[in-house]
C-alpha cells in the first residue's frame, strides 16, 4: 500500500451540484457559498489544507477561459496535491486541460446531489478525492461514487448517472 503523504492539500472550488442549494419556492437550484470547508470540518480533517474559490458555475457554463483559470491556479499553486470540486457534466474536459501539469496529483470530484442534502454523495466523494490526493502518484484523476479513474480514461454515462472507464 502506498504511504500517505502529510503534504498540505489545495482545494479549488468551481461550483457544480456539490455547491448547489434550493434558491426559491419553485425549487430552483443556485450555486451558493461552497460547503467544502464545512464538509472537511465535519470529517475532522487534520491535514493542512487551503480552499480557493475560483468560481460558482454549473459545469455546463464553464468556458475555455474558465478552464484556463483553473489550470493557472493549479499550476501556480505551491501545493503538489490538489482537489478540484467541479460539476460532473464537463469534469472530464477539465481533467484533459489539467493533464498539462506535470509533477502534481490533481483529483477532480463533485456530487450528483448537493452537499446540503441529507442523501448527498458529496461527503463520500470528497473523502475519496482527499485520500486519492494523498496516495496517488502525480497525474489527473476523477473520484466519484466509490471509484477512482484515470482522468483521461473516463466518461460520464448520463443515462446510468455514473462515471465509467472508457471502453466500458
Amino acid at each position: 500500500m502506498p504511504r500517505m503523504t502529510r503534504e498540505p492539500i489545495l482545494v479549488l472550488t468551481t461550483g457544480g451540484t456539490i455547491d448547489k442549494n434550493y434558491f426559491d419556492a419553485l425549487s430552483e437550484y443556485k450555486i451558493v457559498d461552497s460547503a467544502i470547508g464545512e464538509l472537511l470540518g465535519e470529517g475532522r480533517v487534520m491535514l493542512p489544507f487551503r480552499i480557493v474559490e475560483l468560481m460558482r458555475k454549473d459545469s455546463l457554463e464553464l468556458t475555455e477561459g474558465d478552464r484556463a483559470l483553473i489550470l493557472a491556479a493549479a499550476r501556480e499553486a505551491p501545493e503538489r496535491r490538489i482537489v478540484v470540486t467541479h460539476g460532473t457534466d464537463t469534469m472530464t474536459e477539465t481533467a484533459k486541460t489539467l493533464a498539462a501539469i506535470e509533477g502534481k496529483t490533481i483529483v477532480l470530484t463533485g456530487a450528483l446531489a448537493p452537499a446540503r442534502f441529507a442523501e448527498s454523495d458529496a461527503s463520500f466523494n470528497l473523502g475519496m478525492a482527499w485520500a486519492t490526493a494523498q496516495a496517488a502518484p502525480p497525474g489527473v484523476y476523477i473520484a466519484m461514487s466509490g471509484e477512482v479513474f484515470d482522468g483521461l480514461g473516463v466518461r460520464k454515462d448520463r443515462a446510468a448517472g455514473k462515471f465509467v472507464a472508457l471502453g466500458t
